[in-house]
């Protein structure tokens, strides 16, 4: 207390015992940046067969362990195998929700006519999984159902249950709700004689509410958050539940991620209707995989990349199914996504599934302006990073600091120092032509309060490079 300039924490300055006494100090210790490791939290519904209760968040590392917690081809088991194979090593947890009380089960079916008169293949695809049955010559339509019914339930990661009657199969969506309705199935038969149609899901309804999972967790820290529904309810409650926990008085930032396997219209539409600069909705055209599933896969491939300023552009996203021809975005179908607030995926031509560009949902300010400040994903990522970096130097540094006439320079020091580091890794730039701008003084009203105004010039994505070609004959 007696120097001008150090200060000790343990070490008392009425000691009058001879004797040579040392502290240690590590405040001073860490001079780099912080680590980005990116934790992803998946919100699903769970079936009555799962181990862990709803709104329950636990750590899951390989399918088969999700399938005991949830349920096994539950929408939260299979959200979890999704975002395992798109990335391996993702830092995963997952939370579920039980079906709505008032919840009604999606159904469709299968129905084959006539009578075998050669031998072939009944084929029903569900979901993207093609289940295979043998038909022999002379047998009737009420076996073949039968048969590939039990071949449906020999598959049991499938999301759907199937009984047979009279040649026709039902198949239920394992958990109940709107999101049944989104199951594909198609199905074909080369047998002779015999032919097959399909009735797509419908009367499923009302899903569960995700604001209860939320809340459980609301006093953790995830990245980003991946939900199963591409509807305007559930995009509003993540985007309630994303503001708040990274609200200045919270600083626990995250992103979600959303998608969605129909139209462009109906993309753009959910996409216009959130606009928020937290949330990004992956648009994977005509895909046999369910909005959570595509959700999931690209939840874990942004987590898969930790520096917050690098383009997630081609990035695959594996597990994902090839579309048809016909369903893949054409240029200028991708270029209306990414003027609406949608992120496209494409198929490259090896047939691997991946990102255009990663965008938010946010394109018109609160005045309905267009906005471009939020357009791409990285640029929220790295004001988290930002944030969280000059927030850790500053608890670090000055843990117990006395706010005087010295203290704001002090402060000022170590914010630029954090902002020169992050322009070393291209974080961001023209750190030394906006430092004039980072200033740090006493708060007028709180003698006990120090404000900091703090430039940030994000690293923006290389996006588009756009070249000349002069002829010269």
């Amino acid at each position: 207390m007696a120097s001008p300039n150090i200060s000790f924490d343990n070490i008392q300055s009425s000691i009058r015992k001879p004797g040579d006494y040392f502290e240690f100090n590590t405040k001073l210790a860490v001079r780099t940046l912080p680590g980005n490791l990116q934790k992803v939290l998946i919100v699903g519904q769970r079936l009555a067969a799962g181990t862990v209760a709803a709104l329950t968040p636990v750590d899951v590392f390989d399918d088969d362990t999700a399938a005991t917690y949830f349920g096994r081809g539950s929408i939260a088991h299979l959200m979890v195998k999704e975002a395992i194979t798109a990335n391996p090593y993702v830092q995963l947890t997952a939370i579920a929700v039980d079906d709505a009380g008032a919840a009604v089960v999606a159904t469709g079916k299968v129905t084959f006519t006539g009578a075998a008169t050669s031998v072939g293949v009944a084929s029903v695809y569900i979901a993207g999984t093609r289940v295979d049955v043998a038909v022999d010559n002379g047998d009737a339509i009420a076996d073949i159902a039968a048969a590939v019914a039990a071949a449906v339930g020999d598959l049991p990661d499938l999301p759907v249950t199937a009984t047979a009657a009279l040649g026709v199969i039902t198949l239920s969506a394992k958990n109940k709700g709107l999101a049944g309705n989104g199951i594909v199935i198609s199905a074909a038969v080369t047998a002779t004689g015999v032919t097959v149609a399909t009735t797509a899901f419908s009367a499923g309804d009302v899903d569960p509410d995700l604001a209860p999972a939320f809340a459980a967790v609301f006093s953790a820290w995830y990245n980003i958050i991946a939900i199963p529904f591409a509807t305007t309810e559930a995009l509003t409650a993540l985007r309630d539940h994303l503001e708040s926990v990274g609200s200045p008085m919270e600083q626990r930032d995250a992103i979600g991620a959303a998608g969605i396997p129909t139209t462009l219209a109906a993309a753009t539409t959910l996409a216009t209707a959130n606009n928020s600069g937290l949330i990004s909705l992956a648009w994977h055209s005509g895909s046999t995989k369910s909005a959570a599933e595509i959700a999931a896969g690209y939840a874990s491939v942004i987590a898969s990349e930790e520096d917050p300023a690098r383009p997630l552009n081609t990035l695959e996203i594996a597990g994902l199914d090839i579309t048809a021809l016909a369903d893949q975005p054409s240029r200028t179908e991708q270029e209306n996504a990414l003027h609406n607030g949608v992120t496209p995926l494409t198929v490259s031509a090896d047939g691997r599934v991946s990102i255009v560009r990663a965008i938010t949902t946010y394109t018109v300010n609160a005045a309905g302006v267009d906005d471009i400040s939020l357009l791409d994903l990285t640029t929220m990522r790295t004001l988290h990073y930002v944030r969280k970096a000059m927030r850790e130097r500053i608890a670090l540094r000055f843990p117990r600091e006395k706010l005087s006439d010295k203290t704001p320079p002090k402060v000022r020091s170590e914010l630029l120092d954090v902002a020169t580091k992050c322009e070393e890794l291209e974080i961001l730039e023209n750190v030394d032509a906006n430092k004039d701008g980072l200033i740090c003084e006493r708060d007028l009203q709180d003698p006990n309060r120090l404000d900091a105004k703090i430039p940030a010039d994000v690293v923006n994505g290389l996006h588009v490079f756009a070249g000349r070609i002069d002829l010269l004959l």
